[in-house]
């Protein structure tokens, strides 16, 4: 199976570092052109520039703060102009750490306009050019906290859940155009995210970085962290023609991780 995207253009949200970056290699690789997107500007010019060594693809790196939904789609729309997007991925950082009953209303209201509001005004612009090819994949990458919500995650627990309803709804609606909605739910994955949340969760509890790492892949089957590129495979198979008949669906990728089926 020679799984390959030529020809297809993708925006990739989020892709300066981590998943997002993992999947826009992924991608250009596979023969898709891309667009990147994410607030840190230097970083996003650095993964461009690694993308433009693959011969024959168009590349862009569009720089744009998702905190500001509005101001950040204004921006996106004039670089994609009235080029055809047929895969999206949904990818941006998650909330700050902390308990759910400490977390004051403003960080609800700031998570969802950078999440479900943000995704919601990319969809209605890439939304008619999917249809008219026939052919579109929306790929958001969540987390596992939507089948098991993580400890001193309250902010983003909740607006991770919200991603996955809204995904399911919008699949049905859209299925009889030949575009997917798919959710890649990654565990412990090797980021910078991750390493802030352990340095966290080591200053609260006195225990070393280590020691946090050490506790976590204790609970992980596979016996380690993921790296970026893994889910990013994943996220190449459901982009592709082979993953036609997938949709509506939350896959993980964490070794075992969730004791839930």
């Amino acid at each position: 199976m020679n799984i390959r995207l030529d020809g297809k253009n993708a925006l990739v949200c989020g892709c300066s570092q981590g998943i997002g970056k993992a999947i826009a290699i992924q991608f250009a690789e596979m023969g898709a052109n891309v667009i990147l997107t994410a607030r840190n500007s230097s970083m996003l010019n650095e993964v461009l520039n690694q993308l433009k060594k693959i011969p024959g693809q168009e590349h862009l790196a569009v720089p744009a703060d998702f905190s500001h939904p509005e101001k950040a789609i204004s921006i996106i729309n004039e670089f994609i102009n009235n080029k055809t997007i047929h895969i999206l991925i949904n990818n941006s950082g998650g909330p700050a750490p902390g308990p759910i009953h400490t977390a004051e209303p403003e960080s609800f209201f700031n998570a969802f306009n950078q999440h479900l509001i943000m995704n919601q005004l990319l969809i209605k612009k890439i939304l008619p050019g999917m249809k008219k090819e026939n052919f579109g994949r929306i790929i958001n990458i969540i987390s596992i906290s939507v089948k098991q919500p993580v400890d001193n995650l309250g902010v983003s627990n909740t607006i991770r859940g919200a991603m996955s309803s809204w995904s399911k709804t919008l699949s049905k609606e859209v299925a009889q155009y030949g575009i997917t909605v798919n959710n890649i739910l990654p565990g412990y994955t090797m980021t910078s995210r991750l390493n802030s949340l352990m340095e966290n969760n080591a200053a609260n509890s006195g225990k070393s970085v280590e020691k946090i790492a050490s506790e976590i892949i204790s609970n992980i089957p596979a016996g380690r962290l993921a790296l970026p590129e893994e889910p990013a495979y994943l996220a190449g198979f459901l982009a592709s023609d082979y993953a036609s008949y997938i949709t509506g669906v939350n896959i993980p990728v964490d070794g075992g991780y969730l004791k839930c089926l």
